[in-house]
């Protein structure tokens, strides 16, 4: 089998799967077609030098998943029926190198408390009862869900008990799960911010929603024009407003509070990063003003990494069953030693420390952004910068907002156009990220963006 580069290595041991994998590899890539004849097994032995043994243990291997047919008097030959791969597809060309990365939505992830972590799952790792190990509840250990209510009636002033408390993979696993409950409950048209994360949009379009925009302005979402626009849901996010960073006023919680008791409709309250204010207490959750029909959504994504897939959502008392039961069957749960770890950081006080940490350094990197865009350029204004990770910028009338973009990552820099984000046409504007740059290094991204605005006039 030279022709097919079909070889062992006799140093290596495993014969018997060296020559597996070779001869799978090769019907995989399509050097054997289907129906090709094999050798005997002696004779394939004898050209390997290796014993006939190998060979036939081989050839059973591969006829046992499927890659070879064996008949008595006919001999081994490939498959039918085996999709060959072919060739890899070429490497994609890597786009321009980016040392100044603004996209906004990503916390400083060099800030991750390994340490308090390590010792946090190390302690839930000894501490857990063997049956906690196993497929419990798929709405989360009984316990951490008690912390979790603890936690959030503490910090967000939401109406939260251990059993309307499910923990989920993040808030997107919440979105994916309510769009097919709440359509199960009768609520098939939903409305969104305008603009809204483009994120929340694409993960709606691509379960078969078409959102319905619902226009912001410097008090957050018109509700108003929520009930104009027939809708029966919205997802929005109150306490700090993605992207622009307004804050949802008092009039318009009341508001949508009474809108949504008067139709029956849901709120959907995405809390994505309300533990970072900068210039008083976090305004408290929707949630705690209507419980019933306020869903509230968060996780440990801005807090703490992405990357964990840990979350949480509130819900009303209506919902939790049926929640309950398209989680169980989304994933049958998620990770236990996670939910006790991120437990064990809440009860300690170690996530409360965490967080204040954070603040005082997002504030200092924030006031290094703003001040050096007031510098760099001072014809555009910069809204947003009360909380969370990213500021807004709005651009000068008439600036083409997708050239700045490009001129942006000409010159190592990505930010983040809000075009993508609008359901309605509007002005041009960027979001940018502050959380993961140091403050030097924000001045000198700053500066390159005003390079940019220049170079696109």
């Amino acid at each position: 089998m030279r022709e097919l580069l079909i070889t062992v290595d006799h140093t290596a041991g495993d014969l018997t799967g060296q020559l597996t994998r070779a001869v799978r590899a090769a019907v995989r890539d399509g050097r054997l077609a289907a129906g090709t004849r094999l050798p005997a097994t002696r004779a394939l032995a004898g050209e390997l030098g290796v014993s006939r043994g190998v060979a036939v243990e081989a050839y059973a291997q591969l006829v046992a998943e499927g890659y070879l047919v064996s008949r008595h008097g006919s001999g081994t030959t490939v498959a039918p029926g085996v999709t060959p791969t072919g060739p890899a597809a070429p490497p994609r060309p890597p786009g321009p190198a980016l040392g100044y990365d603004l996209k906004p939505g990503t916390p400083d992830l060099a800030a991750f408390p390994r340490a308090a972590w390590i010792t946090a799952a190390r302690k839930a790792l000894a501490d857990v009862p063997h049956r906690d190990l196993g497929y419990g509840d798929p709405a989360g250990l009984p316990a951490v869900r008690a912390d979790l209510a603890a936690y959030l009636g503490r910090v967000r002033a939401a109406t939260a008990t251990p059993d309307r408390v499910m923990v989920v993979s993040g808030v997107g696993q919440s979105l994916a799960l309510l769009v097919h409950l709440l359509a199960a409950h009768g609520h098939r048209r939903l409305a969104v911010e305008d603009p809204c994360s483009p994120g929340a949009l694409g993960l709606l379009r691509a379960h078969g929603l078409d959102p319905v925009g619902v226009p912001v302005d410097e008090e957050g979402l018109r509700v108003a024009d929520l009930e104009a626009s027939g809708a029966d849901a919205v997802l929005l996010t109150p306490a700090h407003q993605y992207p622009t960073g307004v804050v949802l006023s008092p009039d318009r919680r009341t508001a949508l509070a009474a809108w949504a008791h008067r139709t029956g409709g849901v709120v959907i309250e995405d809390d994505y990063d309300a533990e970072f204010r900068y210039d008083r207490e976090p305004v408290g959750c929707l949630q705690g003003l209507a419980h019933d029909r306020v869903i509230h959504l968060g996780s440990v994504s801005k807090s703490l990494a992405p990357g964990l897939r840990l979350g949480w959502a509130v819900l009303p008392q209506w919902l939790t069953d049926d929640f309950r039961e398209a989680k169980r069957y989304a994933d049958l749960g998620t990770g236990v030693v996670d939910q006790l770890a991120f437990a064990g950081l809440l009860t300690s006080g170690g996530y409360d420390r965490h967080l204040r940490t954070l603040r005082a350094r997002y504030r200092l990197r924030r006031d290094a952004l703003v001040d050096a865009l007031g510098r760099e350029l001072p014809g555009a204004a910069v809204r947003g910068v009360a909380a969370g990770l990213h500021l807004y910028l709005d651009l000068p009338a008439g600036t083409d907002e997708a050239a700045v973009v490009a001129a942006a990552a000409e010159r190592g820099l990505r930010v983040e156009p809000v075009a993508p984000m609008r359901l309605a046409p509007g002005g041009p504007a960027l979001a940018l990220g502050y959380a993961g740059l140091p403050e030097h290094r924000l001045r000198e991204a700053a500066a390159l963006l005003a390079q940019a605005v220049e170079a696109v006039g």
